[in-house]
């Protein structure tokens, strides 16, 4: 078994490995989120574009087939068939076999099986990375009056069991919903509409009154990544038109909080870790709790409000992230000030420091930003990087005190993220009581063929020795 000291020298050789972190705005340490909805399409930005030119993966959608298969005169148009089975939604184009001349980028098309039987439906364009979005499978074609009523059953879902005193949670998760590229955040009376597929893009006009009407909403935010805005084709400028939204003030779980569409990361907030930030505050009462990774202080003001935390130390790189926590901790200041300590600083250097002092907290909460962003080097370096962070973060936890860590990879499961953390505990010769691996609220739900959507895990352990 190494010492904590050589197992320390080997995770965190400095600046380098903090800045390597740094993916929020700003290059900080910054809260993931919302996180993951569309791992495929955004893993490899690089790959996306490459001086305005085609990538590899259109250059090779251009060159299917397009003569028709035997059988396809009697297929619904336009169509797209497939070499292989898949049912994931997300279908890359070595998976493609022929596609009609029909199918324009954008298009809602039929898609049928190598033997020719109709397979399901869903969006076309060959410009994208992964050019066949399927948002149906089975038999039943997939009309546009069909989209809507697809959008009519996700927010119904939420309406039926969102609890009062709450006014923000996902509205629709993307692939989840069956709407493949659309991610909806309603916070109090806006909606933040992320998007991702062209086809959804093209019909966010139709749709956004629509949502608006079925959650009561007014006032909306769209947002485009600008590295999936040229691998789709789609111009921003194009988004439907609304008024300016700087800030709103929401609730959740009778806690207000502010989100800054302007300073924010993703959809603004990450509602995501709503229900494990109220566990949280279960557990806490007369408790030191450190906050790693903070962003705008959720955990730690629940902590506080809530439970009735003693010492709360919340630490972040982003400045402004910073700055909206102390905000969010002065609007629920109604019984007294809530008296967090938040810390502008990196994580690493924090919990460094921390471990030189001999300082150590009853809880401790590591809850860092997306850290594997796509696959092979990608997925190594992502995963060194939850490794070092772990092996910091279990240092900076009392025996017999809580530890919960947090990952919003898609691409790192949960057997993988468990493995993790359990090394970088035994690295130290620290044991862990694992007590459950929980992930985001009933409103983030995850596809059975796509399980990169379930993208945020949280690991609850008690730190036994």
């Amino acid at each position: 078994m190494a010492s904590p000291v050589g197992a320390l020298s080997r995770a965190s050789s400095a600046a380098a490995l903090a800045a390597k972190c740094g993916v929020g705005r700003g290059g900080g340490l910054t809260k993931c989120g919302g996180k993951g909805y569309d791992e495929g399409v955004r893993g490899r930005r690089q790959e996306a574009t490459n001086g305005g030119r085609r990538t590899l993966s259109a250059r090779r959608v251009s060159s299917l087939p397009r003569e028709e298969p035997v059988g396809s005169a009697h297929w619904r148009t336009p169509w797209v068939q497939l070499k292989y089975f898949t049912y994931n939604p997300a279908v890359f184009p070595r998976m493609l076999g022929a596609v009609s001349r029909a199918a324009k980028p954008g298009d809602l098309v039929h898609v049928y099986d190598k033997n020719g039987e109709y397979f399901g439906a869903g969006f076309w364009n060959p410009q994208s990375r992964t050019p066949l979005r399927v948002l149906r499978h089975g038999s039943e074609p997939l009309t546009e009056q069909d989209l809507l009523d697809t959008l009519r059953r996700a927010v119904e879902w939420r309406m039926m069991w969102m609890p009062p005193d709450t006014n923000t949670y996902r509205v629709v998760h993307g692939d989840s919903d069956g709407l493949g590229g659309l991610i909806v955040d309603r916070y109090g009376d806006v909606l933040s509409v992320e998007v991702s597929v062209l086809g959804v893009w093209q019909r966010l006009g139709q749709w956004l009154p629509l949502l608006h009407e079925l959650c009561g909403t007014s006032r909306h935010v769209v947002q485009v990544d600008p590295a999936v805005a040229r691998m789709e084709g789609i111009d921003p400028a194009t988004a439907p038109p609304g008024d300016s939204v700087r800030r709103v003030r929401i609730l959740e779980h009778g806690v207000n909080f502010e989100v800054d569409f302007e300073r924010g990361h993703k959809t603004g907030f990450f509602c995501d870790q709503r229900e494990n930030r109220l566990k949280l505050s279960r557990l806490v009462k007369g408790k030191s709790l450190l906050d790693l990774c903070c962003y705008s202080g959720g955990f730690s003001i629940y902590a506080k409000l809530l439970g009735g935390a003693g010492e709360v130390v919340a630490v972040d790189l982003d400045e402004n992230a910073i700055a909206m926590a102390e905000r969010n901790a002065n609007i629920n200041s109604r019984r007294g000030p809530l008296r967090i300590n938040f810390v502008h600083a990196d994580a690493f250097t924090y919990a460094r420091q921390m471990i030189r002092n001999g300082r150590q907290f009853d809880v401790v909460l590591l809850d860092p930003p997306k850290l594997v962003l796509g696959r092979d080097e990608e997925r190594a370096e992502g995963i060194k990087k939850y490794r070092d962070l772990n092996t910091l973060a279990l240092q900076c936890v009392k025996e017999g005190g809580l530890y919960v860590t947090c990952s919003c990879s898609g691409l790192l499961s949960v057997p993988d993220f468990e493995d993790i953390v359990v090394h970088a505990a035994q690295r130290l010769g620290r044991r862990l009581q694992i007590l459950e691996t929980s992930g985001p609220g009933w409103d983030h739900p995850y596809l059975s063929t796509y399980p990169e959507g379930r993208y945020l895990k949280a690991l609850w352990a008690r730190v036994v020795s």
